[in-house]
């Protein structure tokens, strides 16, 4: 069942991995676990490719198998998962990890349990009308630039990009257009000249001939040449109270996210879109959205483990522009934990 951006994500399931669910906080479970272990977890983006692990994840019956009741909720943006996540509607997002870094400097402890993956999947696509005047992002600077939403991660990486190639986080505007088709309406009507997104968007823009590629991130070597290395995005990230005394619950979690990154490395892009919802393809067509799944793999992590340079990746490009991190100090350690990938494996 999707969900319109418009109805509030906690009114609203966009998967029940269960016949029924306990009350609405999945409280029952314990530090030892609870026979009814029942979960939300919110999706920055259900249908995006980079976000893929969590819908999968249900499709191949890995939560149940681990006798864990996920109830998955989809928002257009990852920082309106992370409000989710902050106000308590759930107990976890599936979301970009720069979030984790940003939040504790704001005093909120939050931690990646999970690490989906080791490149942030995002791609800057320039429209065909446009690309005259934007040929790198030292072009950027009076344009009107796409992102999920502002504050989300697509925002950040596009001032990254504008800040280090000489423009102003002023001198360039933030436009929220969410992705998929709001994106591409966008584009094509002008109101944006470019903007950052994820598959399929950016399988459905090219072979529609409304837009370019004009950065890349969507493999290690993608973000290593963007960003001066692996930059972890994609992950299970919960706040740490909850991690803390809920841990046989975020165990079963870890264990069916690992399992289903395992499968991901040994199955080919056609048979993960298989076993995907149809509509996730917006109207793209099977065969463009088993090619975008196949452009966005390489950013996948096998095991769920935090690549030993990325936080410290993250905290650069997050510094380079964001004034609140700036002159902060950021504990990276307790911004995410290994714990529970590294026994899942």
């Amino acid at each position: 069942m999707r969900m319109s951006p418009r109805i509030p994500a906690f009114a609203v399931a966009g998967v029940l991995a269960a016949a029924s669910l306990t009350a609405c906080g999945g409280d029952s479970t314990s530090a030892s676990g609870d026979r009814n272990d029942s979960v939300k977890i919110m999706v920055g983006g259900l249908d995006k490719v980079i976000y893929l692990p969590a819908m999968l994840t249900e499709r191949l019956g890995y939560f149940k198998d681990e006798g864990v009741a996920v109830q998955l909720l989809t928002e257009p943006a990852g920082v309106q998962a992370e409000t989710a996540l902050v106000s308590g509607d759930v107990q976890g997002t599936v979301g970009f990890y720069d979030h984790t870094l940003d939040l504790q400097v704001k005093g909120k402890h939050v931690e990646s349990v999970v690490q989906l993956s080791q490149a942030p999947g995002e791609v800057e696509i320039v429209s065909n009308k446009a690309a005259g005047d934007i040929t790198s992002a030292k072009d950027f600077k009076g344009k009107k630039l796409g992102v999920t939403g502002l504050g989300s991660s697509t925002d950040f990486l596009t001032k990254y990009l504008a800040v280090k190639n000489g423009v102003q986080t002023s001198e360039f505007t933030p436009v929220a257009v969410g992705a998929g088709q709001t994106f591409i309406s966008a584009l094509q009507q002008g109101s944006i000249q470019g903007g950052m997104t994820t598959d399929p968007t950016v399988a459905t823009v090219l072979d529609k001939k409304l837009g370019r590629i004009l950065v890349d991130m969507r493999t290690p070597e993608g973000s290593r040449q963007a960003l001066g290395g692996l930059y972890p995005s994609s992950s299970l990230y919960m706040q740490t109270e909850w991690v803390n005394s809920h841990k046989a619950t975020v165990q079963k979690l870890a264990n069916a996210f690992v399992k289903t990154l395992k499968w991901m490395s040994t199955h080919s892009a056609d048979e993960i879109a298989a076993k995907m919802p149809a509509d996730y393809a917006q109207g793209g067509g099977a065969a463009l959205y088993a090619e975008s799944i196949k452009s966005t793999l390489p950013m996948f992590t096998e095991d769920g483990v935090m690549p030993a340079d990325g936080p410290a990746t993250v905290e650069r490009v997050l510094k380079a522009f964001n004034p609140n991190l700036k002159n902060a100090d950021v504990d990276l350690s307790k911004t995410y934990t290994t714990e529970f990938v590294k026994k899942a494996g």
